[in-house]
């Protein structure tokens, strides 16, 4: 059973533990505090540095769900031109952002194959690698 502690700890926080009578019984595990609808979500794993600047960086969990209509400047996981990407999505201008110097938007060009997989609703940093997961 998960175990939340009903405190906020700033980053630079030190030398506290908090009693376990401190801590509340949520009765849930991850998979129903992190995925809203687990037959329309998958869990992809990031690749590369493009995305950094809005907090996505290698390595990373990503939640995606594919019930969530697209709005502007949503995160997805699309097919462009049969490469996976994970983008920020221009609605207004058509076109694909990047979060991270150094990469250019790409504006959806006629005759562009591109198909969006899902909206990455959540990110989990992973500081240790998963062992478990086979490698692409």
């Amino acid at each position: 059973m998960l175990k939340l502690i009903n405190t906020r700890a700033q980053a630079g926080i030190s030398n506290y533990v908090a009693p376990i009578e401190e801590c509340s019984h949520l009765g849930l595990n991850l998979d129903e505090l992190l995925i809203d609808n687990p037959t329309a979500t998958f869990i992809g794993i990031a690749d590369g540095e493009s995305m950094t600047g809005l907090g996505i960086y290698s390595g990373d969990l990503l939640i995606i769900a594919r019930d969530t209509d697209v709005k502007n400047n949503d995160i997805i996981v699309a097919d462009l031109n049969g490469e996976f990407i994970c983008k920020q999505v221009d609605k207004k201008n058509g076109r694909l952002l990047s979060a991270a110097k150094g990469f250019e938007p790409y504006t959806l060009k006629a005759g562009d194959s591109f198909q969006v997989e899902g909206v990455v609703v959540r990110s989990i940093r992973l500081h240790r690698a998963i062992n478990n997961i086979p490698p692409a």
